[in-house]
């Protein structure tokens, strides 16, 4: 053979290497996806399709193995239900069930902070939260009360415990997507900030989280330039405090360190934080003054 011959076989056998392997790469490139719409910034877009349980996978990939509250199913646990739109701005309720790895509906749940389930629904771009604590019937199915939606990929959250079986003691964090219809208006993510308002109330959060590190955060509310005092007890404490990443809406909830011991909490309340990811989250500080619930966001970022 000759040395002219050899060199030309070996150049189109490694032509035909290297398309094999781009048709390779593209291939997986193009089955991937959060299943939830990414921040747009400005502008408006519909929102794009999403699959009911919000889950794309590649093949040999197992969509309960994902952690963060970003999955349907995790340890055996599954979140069912058969909505997969709710209407844009009336109230409504979103019929959920927990089936266990016996592939029954959950009926037993341990209570934590004052409930057996806490429910989280938070739109794409961050700019909607609410967190409600739904109603079982005897056949375990679960019905969670939500305020008006405005249009957009909306992200449900169901936060509990089971009480016996398999899963018994271990905190879960399941969630689906819902489409709720309409042109849907993006907004801006607000920028990092350590103080916020909400109803007369500043709220300043400081702390320097760092991804996969346990890292403790203080909160101090004031009002008119004074220190707050008389924090009413909610859900076992003085405050609640929840958080979301920017893009895939990765789940995290920050313990508070201490319990409510009476009606005069504040000014500074302490959390455990834990982030799984670095990144923008978008946190939500609940507290509760003179019987009416007050809701304060701000963006941390975690490096």
């Amino acid at each position: 053979m000759s040395q002219r011959f050899r060199t030309s076989r070996r150049a189109l056998m490694a032509a035909a290497a290297t398309a094999a392997l781009t048709l390779t790469l593209a291939a997986c490139g193009g089955s991937s996806g959060s299943g939830t719409d990414q921040h747009a910034g400005h502008g408006s877009t519909p929102s794009s399709p999403a699959p009911a349980d919000g889950m794309a996978s590649m093949p040999g990939m197992d969509p309960a193995s994902t952690g963060n509250g970003l999955a349907a199913a995790k340890d055996g646990y599954r979140m069912t239900s058969t909505a997969a739109a709710l209407p844009a701005g009336q109230a409504t309720g979103y019929r959920f069930t927990v089936t266990g790895p016996d592939g029954r509906p959950v009926t037993d749940f341990a209570v934590d902070q004052t409930k057996r389930m806490h429910f989280y629904a938070v739109r794409s771009d961050l700019s909607g939260f609410q967190h409600v604590h739904p109603t079982m019937t005897g056949d375990g199915t679960w019905t969670a009360p939500l305020a008006a939606l405005r249009p957009g990929s909306w992200r449900l959250y169901a936060s509990f415990t089971p009480d016996s079986g398999s899963g018994k003691g271990k905190d879960l964090v399941l969630s689906r997507t819902v489409k709720v219809p309409g042109m849907a208006m993006t907004t801006p993510l607000p920028k990092v900030s350590g103080t916020t308002t909400a109803d007369g109330y500043t709220v300043a959060v400081q702390g320097e989280p760092m991804a996969g590190m346990a890292h403790q955060l203080t909160a101090t509310v004031s009002k008119d330039g004074k220190p707050v005092t008389d924090l009413q007890p909610y859900l076992d404490t003085y405050a609640h405090l929840t958080a979301f990443h920017q893009g895939d809406l990765a789940f995290a909830h920050l313990h508070p360190e201490s319990k409510a011991g009476g009606g005069h909490g504040g000014p500074t309340l302490t959390f455990h934080a834990e982030f799984a990811q670095s990144g923008n989250w978008r946190l939500f500080l609940q507290f509760q003054t003179g019987g009416r619930l007050h809701t304060a966001a701000l963006t941390l970022h975690v490096g």
